[in-house]
């Protein structure tokens, strides 16, 4: 039995999301046929602590408004490995170090991988506009100690 077409759907808003707050290295797998807990594991890596619960945030924020609620959420607490279970879909948001060490992709690589639409233009406007704000912020910084 293949993923579902639900389960695909939150693939693609879960890794456009995750792509709005600059994951790297994103893949995903049917793990349908080999687990029946869920159908896809999407994987991405973050640079730092704070990027994995930002990503992890995106992602919970982005499938519940489109009607899917986290049925648990793990690792919340270091932000290393962040796992989101979503029922049809499990996401794992690892620290690039977590990422190599455990290499999820090596356990998983017998299962197809789903191919990934990630809308590379709303990525990049996130990130302007994370830099806008960023330079507003030290714009607003600068006024202050002037004064």
């Amino acid at each position: 039995m293949a993923a579902t077409d639900h389960a695909l759907h939150l693939t693609q808003l879960a890794a456009n999301a995750a792509a709005d707050k600059q994951a790297t290295d994103q893949v995903a797998f049917d793990v349908s046929e080999r687990l029946a807990l869920t159908d896809v594991f999407l994987i991405a890596t973050a640079a730092n602590e704070r990027q994995a619960g930002a990503i992890a945030d995106a992602v919970e924020e982005v499938l519940h408004a489109d009607g899917t609620k986290v049925l648990r959420r793990e690792g919340r607490g270091e932000n290393r490995w962040v796992l989101l279970d979503f029922g049809d879909l499990v996401v794992h948001v690892q620290h690039a170090e977590e990422r190599q060490l455990y290499s999820l992709e090596r356990l998983w690589r017998d299962c197809p991988a789903i191919e990934l639409n990630i809308d590379e233009s709303a990525a990049d406007d996130s990130a302007a506009d994370d830099f806008g704000a960023d330079e507003a912020s030290s714009d607003e910084a600068a006024a202050v100690d002037a004064r």
